[in-house]
């Protein structure tokens, strides 16, 4: 059995959200806007999204499936739901990072 597809180093890259938004948008390629860091808490996580204009995505930067994700609608859903956001993604991917992106 031969494996087609990336190399292993690609699909590390590409299992970081803010990785794989940095090196999709030095490739020219569009991208949702945000999410071009990561966040330290839910007041840092506050300004993101007012930058960008409420409602975000609340994101993991490791992993999927929707864990460690929520649609978030103003700042007290930001206060409530970031704490809760980075404990999922932690126990789920080992990786508390955070990221805030346009919805």
């Amino acid at each position: 059995i031969a494996f087609v597809g990336p190399p292993p180093a690609a699909l590390r890259m590409m299992g970081d959200k803010l990785e794989s938004k940095r090196i999709s948008r030095e490739a020219g390629v569009n991208v949702i806007p945000g999410g071009s860091e990561s966040v330290r808490d839910g007041a840092h996580a506050i300004e993101v999204a007012k930058s960008l204009g409420y409602p975000v995505m609340l994101k993991a930067s490791a992993g999927g499936g929707g864990k460690g994700m929520r649609l978030i609608a103003g700042d007290q859903a930001m206060l409530e739901d970031f704490p809760r956001c980075q404990a999922e993604a932690l126990a789920a991917f080992g990786d508390e990072t955070m990221l805030v992106e346009k919805f």
